[in-house]
């Protein structure tokens, strides 16, 4: 029998008289703690998986991420379900931020709601679960769901582990490395180059024009336009102050992060269609810069809808026109708001500015997070360093003997 494992028997069994077991005791496995002087035990119905769980329970004592914890009585569901309604009071805040997000504290309620509370995993004691139960949950989900449709479905299982590991309330977690395809999103990210983007912008009606403009040539989020204010826009400073976010639900909230307060320089091309803009509505101060009154945010669904509708009715006519002068057809690409802002970044990679401030004008707060999302369009991809080093090196090769 493997160290650390033994067979457990009941009162009953005629094991305790010499005999030979007859009882389905199961099996108990423990790992000695040296730091606490004391056993962490864990009970199983197989051998199998007392070893299992002892294997990967010594690996974590060796790396000091095992410890001696109160056991938790409640269910995986009802445990995670506290958990979240933790992060929706505030009590439970994401590591160096103030909150979380409403849209996020949603996303985990319905994940629970859908697809924790009736399963297996569900009904487990959190200190019981393994990486094996974590796996055939992922693997349940992606049998009726797109990768990422369940990893989102996961996501607040590995918050509810992460958190309660790192303060010391379980001894360890199974859902590190299980195996989740990242998946893919459904349409690639576009972008298109600026003569396009002002043939976008001349193709909408001329009331939509300066909010998608804005999405353009500053990169505001959707939610940051809809909480944009006319005092946000300084015209003489040429500049534009991003103070809130908008929620679909909680309306007017916080920037995700500190970085997502941020001053943006105001281009020329912008100044004409929010000068526009102020003299058409006749707003100023708190009102709404882009909203459907002075005191209501726009509906996304509204704006989305009649970009759309402007945007496939002029590819329409340039199709007929095309087709009637024997030519290509010159289509428009039909964007969404959140592409435009992928403009931006593409623009101001362009004109030669630096991945920081690229950062802090697209409010991330981590510059990796600019490496990951735009580190394809910056300087210095594989063919540009081949190309540079191929250069620099022909230029140091020596002179043919003379």
């Amino acid at each position: 029998m493997a160290e650390g494992i033994v067979k457990r028997h009941s009162r009953k069994c005629p094991f305790h008289d010499g005999k030979r077991c007859r009882c389905d005791g199961g099996w108990e496995a423990w790992v000695y703690l040296a730091r606490e002087k004391r056993k962490v035990r864990k009970t199983f119905a197989r051998e199998d998986e007392a070893k299992s769980w002892r294997a990967e329970a010594s690996s974590a004592a060796a790396k000091g991420g095992l410890r001696v914890v109160a056991y938790d009585k409640r269910t995986l569901y009802e445990a995670v379900t506290e958990f979240v309604s933790g992060m929706e009071a505030g009590t439970i805040r994401p590591k160096g931020k103030g909150a979380y997000k409403p849209n996020t504290v949603r996303s985990y309620e319905r994940a629970v709601r859908l697809h924790l509370r009736d399963s297996e995993l569900g009904m487990l004691r959190p200190p019981d679960v393994r990486r094996d139960d974590v796996q055939a949950f992922a693997d349940g989900l992606l049998a009726k769901m797109a990768p990422h449709s369940a990893s989102n479905a996961l996501n607040p299982v590995q918050a509810f582990f992460a958190r309660g590991l790192k303060e010391g309330k379980l001894g360890h977690n199974p859902t590190e490395d299980v195996d989740l395809p990242a998946g893919q999103s459904k349409r690639p990210r576009r972008i298109v180059a600026p003569a396009e983007a002002a043939r976008l912008l001349a193709a909408l009606p001329a009331e939509d024009r300066p909010i998608w403009a804005t999405a353009f040539y500053a990169g505001l989020r959707r939610g940051e336009l809809q909480a944009l204010r006319c005092m946000d826009v300084d015209l003489g400073g040429s500049l534009i102050h991003v103070r809130k976010g908008w929620d679909q639900v909680e309306g007017e909230i916080e920037p995700k992060s500190e970085a997502g307060k941020r001053t943006i320089p105001l281009l020329a091309v912008l100044r004409d269609h929010l000068d526009e803009q102020l003299l058409r509505t006749g707003r100023s101060g708190t009102d709404r810069m882009f909203g459907r009154s002075a005191d209501q945010a726009f509906y996304a669904s509204t704006i989305d809808g009649r970009a759309k509708r402007a945007w496939t009715a002029h590819n329409l006519a340039e199709r007929e026109v095309a087709e009637e002068e024997g030519r290509p057809a010159d289509l428009l690409t039909i964007l969404t708001m959140h592409e435009c802002r992928h403009t931006f970044a593409s623009i101001l990679i362009d004109t030669g500015a630096n991945p920081k401030a690229i950062q802090e004008v697209m409010g991330h707060s981590k510059i990796q997070t600019t490496f990951d999302v735009y580190g394809h369009l910056l300087p210095g991809s594989y063919d540009d360093v081949r190309a540079r080093m191929d250069a620099y090196l022909s230029a140091c090769e020596p002179l043919p003997a003379g």
